[in-house]
C-alpha cells in the first residue's frame, strides 16, 4: 500500500458514502423536469449546468485530492453538496437553479475523483476489477435508487400537476448526502492520511492527459454518459408521454438498481481473469443494443410492442453493465498513485462532459426534429462509441500489449501508458 494512503478497511465507508451522495443527486435530478415545469430545452440547460461545471473543475478537484488527501476532500465536498441541495428547495427560478446546479457540479467532481482515488490506492493488483466493480455497483445503484425514489415521490405528491410539492425531494436528497457524510466520518475514524508525504506528480498529470491508454478508456465513457445523462433526466417525462405511471417506472428502475449490486462486482472480477478490453467490448455491444431498441421506441412508441421493446432494452442493459468496472480497473492499472486523483479526475471529466454534451444535444435535437431527433442523437452516441472502441483495439494490436492486470499476467506488458 502506498505511503500516505488510507487503509483498505476504509473502503466500505467510501462505497456507502458514494451510494448516498448518488442517491441524493439522482433523486433531485429525476424531478427537475416536473419541478421546473418548463420546456425541454430549459430543463436540459438547467440540468446540464452541474456536469458542465464538474467537467470544468474536476481536474482541480483531483489535484486537491492528491495534494491534501482523499478523505478531507471527500468530507468537505459532501458537506457542501448537502447545503446546495437544501437550498434548491427554496426556489423554482430556472436561473438560480442553474447556478446552484453548477455549484453542485464542483462538489460532485470532488466526490468522484477522491473516492475513486481511494479505491484505486488500496485495491490489490489482482483484485482491482473486483473492487472497482463494487465501487461501480454502489455508485450506479445510488443513482438508480435515487431516480426510482424520485419517480415514486412524483406519484405520491402528484408532482405532475403540483410541482411545488416536489420541494420535499431536495430535503430528502440533502438528508441522504448528510447520511453519506456521517457514514464516512464514523467508518473512517482512526484512518489517517499524510498529505505532506504525497509528492504531487506534475509530470504524471501531464502524461495522464496525453496517454492513449488512458484517453481511449475515458473517451468511450464520455459517449456512454451522453446517453445515460439524457435518459436519467428525461426518462420521467418521456414515460409520462408514453402513459407509463411514475410508480411503475420507479419500481422498474429500483429493480435495475438491485441488479447492479450483483452484476458489477461479478463483471469486475471477470475483467481480472479475462482482461479489461474483452469485458469492455461486451459492454459496448450491450449499449449498442440499448440504442437500437431505444430508437424503435422513439419512432414507434410502445403500443402493441411494449413487452418486446422493454425486454430488449433490459436484456441489452445486462451486458452493457460490464463496461463500467472493467474500464475503471483499466484506468487504475494505467495510473500512478501520486497523480491518481488527477487521473480519476480525467475520468470524471469524461462523465461530466458527456452528460453536459448529451443533455444539450438531445434537448436541441428533440426541439428541432422531435422523435427523429432522438433517433439521430442515439445514432451519434453509437457512432462515437464505436469509433473510440475501434481506436483502442487498434492501439492494443499495434503495440502488441496485454490488458490483463499485472498480477494475473506478470510476464506480459501492461496496458499502454
Amino acid at each position: 500500500m502506498p505511503d500516505g494512503a488510507p487503509a483498505r478497511s476504509v473502503l466500505p465507508a467510501v462505497f456507502l458514502s458514494t451510494f448516498f451522495i448518488r442517491l441524493g443527486f439522482g433523486l433531485t435530478l429525476s424531478i427537475f423536469a416536473f419541478y421546473l415545469g418548463s420546456t425541454v430545452e430549459t430543463t436540459g440547460l438547467t440540468a446540464a449546468a452541474s456536469p458542465t461545471i464538474e467537467a470544468a473543475t474536476v481536474l482541480f478537484a483531483g489535484i486537491a485530492a492528491d495534494r491534501y488527501g482523499r478523505l478531507p476532500v471527500l468530507k468537505l465536498a459532501l458537506l457542501s453538496g448537502a447545503a446546495l441541495l437544501a437550498t434548491m428547495a427554496f426556489t423554482r427560478d430556472p436561473m438560480f437553479l442553474t447556478l446552484l446546479s453548477g455549484a453542485f457540479g464542483f462538489t460532485s467532481a470532488s466526490i468522484l475523483a477522491a473516492s475513486l482515488a481511494v479505491t484505486g490506492d488500496v485495491s490489490a493488483l489482482g483484485e482491482r476489477g473486483l473492487e472497482m466493480g463494487r465501487f461501480d455497483a454502489f455508485n450506479l445503484a445510488g443513482w438508480v435508487y435515487g431516480f426510482a425514489l424520485g419517480y415514486i415521490l412524483v406519484s405520491l405528491v402528484d408532482g405532475e400537476k403540483h410541482p411545488a410539492n416536489l420541494t420535499l425531494a431536495f430535503f430528502v436528497g440533502a438528508g441522504a448526502v448528510l447520511v453519506a457524510l456521517a457514514v464516512l466520518v464514523v467508518l473512517s475514524r482512526g484512518h489517517i492520511e499524510h498529505p505532506s508525504e504525497r509528492a504531487f506528480d506534475r509530470e504524471g498529470l501531464r502524461n495522464a492527459l496525453l496517454r492513449p491508454g488512458i484517453l481511449l478508456v475515458v473517451l468511450p465513457w464520455m459517449s456512454i454518459y451522453m446517453l445515460i445523462g439524457t435518459l436519467f433526466t428525461f426518462l420521467g417525462s418521456a414515460a409520462s408521454t408514453l402513459k407509463i405511471p411514475p410508480w411503475e417506472l420507479g419500481v422498474g428502475v429500483a429493480a435495475a438498481g438491485t441488479l447492479l449490486l450483483f452484476t458489477q462486482p461479478f463483471y469486475g472480477k471477470l475483467s481480472d481473469r479475462v482482461g479489461r478490453t474483452k469485458m469492455m467490448l461486451v459492454g459496448v455491444a450491450g449499449f449498442l443494443g440499448v440504442l437500437v431498441f431505444g430508437s424503435a421506441i422513439a419512432l414507434f412508441g410502445i403500443a402493441g410492442m411494449r413487452v418486446l421493446l422493454l425486454a430488449g432494452i433490459g436484456l441489452s442493459a445486462i451486458p452493457a453493465l460490464s463496461f463500467g468496472p472493467s474500464s475503471l480497473a483499466a484506468l487504475t492499472d494505467a495510473s500512478k498513485q501520486a497523480s491518481r486523483g488527477a487521473t480519476m479526475g480525467l475520468y470524471s471529466l469524461s462523465i461530466a462532459g458527456g452528460m453536459a454534451i448529451g443533455l444539450i444535444a438531445s434537448s436541441e435535437f428533440y426541439t428541432l426534429w422531435r422523435e427523429r431527433g432522438v433517433v439521430l442523437f442515439f445514432a451519434l452516441v453509437g457512432a462515437l462509441l464505436l469509433f473510440f472502441t475501434i481506436l483502442r483495439l487498434r492501439l492494443l494490436r499495434r503495440l502488441e500489449v496485454s490488458d490483463l492486470p499485472p498480477l494475473t499476467n506478470s510476464h506480459a506488458p501492461s496496458v499502454p501508458k
